[in-house]
């Protein structure tokens, strides 16, 4: 193994490197929201691509992102909210 094991960590160091994954974590999955996101309003208003959005366009880029994002905050909170009832069951 390398010099770097997790038997050599101190219990500081190892939360400290539990809590840069998740950072990690965190940003990998807001990139992949935020590519799906735009793949899908792109490809759901943007029929003629061009040099730039018509009004028609931005207004509906727009509101499929603000779809969007309600749908995510909504699915992401009734999970973090069965995530606390399981942890409280236990």
């Amino acid at each position: 193994m390398n010099s770097l094991s997790a038997n050599s960590l101190t219990g500081a160091q190892k939360s400290e490197l539990m809590e840069q994954v998740k950072q990690q974590i965190a940003v990998a999955n807001a990139q992949e929201l935020l590519t799906k996101m735009i793949e899908k309003c792109f490809k759901k208003c943007v029929i003629k691509p061009g040099t730039s959005l018509d009004s028609t366009e931005q207004k509906c880029v727009a509101m499929c992102m603000d779809r969007y994002m309600d749908t995510f905050h909504l699915v992401f909170k009734a999970y973090s909210n069965r995530l606390q009832r399981e942890r409280n069951r236990m």
